[in-house]
């Protein structure tokens, strides 16, 4: 595989990750994305699909709920917004803008990765083999990523852990600190109530020792 065809390959695979979304805590695509890239109708799809509704399950495929496509629709928009206008090709971007994306009347099916794998043998095209590698690829990158994230998260996790212990370590040496030094305090308050005693004591002569000589 020569260099272009790598970059090409790296290109379609970052496309492919921005259209996994995640739906009922699966990573899915949906039928039209799918169809787009395989090149062919999203009708077509969906029909190859019910002449082998056998092949897929419910953890294949599902169709959306109104809310789910309300909800994913909005995320699909307000992504597509923040994106820059080189970074994914222009058919992809504007088909979002398309009555097929924002008034659809049919609700679109979801592809698990499992019923991604199965696309390809119910098409029957080298087209959906193809596409269906970088697609493959697509979803264990994203993996590979939550992966980095999630052994990055427990580091920080336990830094915190270890922070939170040398504070409650530093405070009980400060609480220890705090018991010597009133303690100490006390002490030194005794011993100069007994100096202040011994300052204020009226002192008396002494009685002279030896023979006194009276006056005549």
């Amino acid at each position: 595989m020569n260099e272009e065809i790598i970059i090409k390959a790296n290109a379609d695979i970052e496309v492919i990750k921005h259209r996994i979304y995640e739906v009922r805590g699966l990573r899915v695509m949906l039928d039209r994305d799918l169809a787009e890239l395989y090149g062919v109708e999203t009708k077509r799809l969906n029909e190859a699909v019910r002449r082998n509704i056998e092949r897929f399950p419910e953890d294949f495929m599902f169709k959306l709920n109104k809310n789910e496509w309300v909800f994913l629709r909005s995320q699909i928009a307000t992504s597509s917004s923040e994106k820059t206008n080189t970074e994914e090709p222009i058919h992809l971007k504007s088909k979002i803008a398309t009555s097929s994306w924002g008034g659809t009347r049919k609700l679109p099916n979801a592809f698990t990765e499992l019923g991604i794998a199965m696309l390809s043998s119910v098409l029957r095209s080298e087209t959906a083999i193809q596409v269906n590698i970088n697609i493959m690829r697509a979803f264990v990158a994203i993996r590979h990523a939550i992966g980095a994230w999630q052994g990055v998260n427990l580091k920080v996790e336990q830094l915190s852990h270890k922070v939170d212990n040398l504070n409650a370590r530093v405070d009980e040496i400060l609480h220890e600190q705090n018991e010597n030094n009133m303690e100490m305090a006390v002490q030194i308050g005794a011993l100069n109530d007994a100096l202040d005693q011994l300052r204020e004591k009226p002192s008396t002569p002494r009685k002279r020792i030896g023979f006194k000589q009276e006056n005549k």
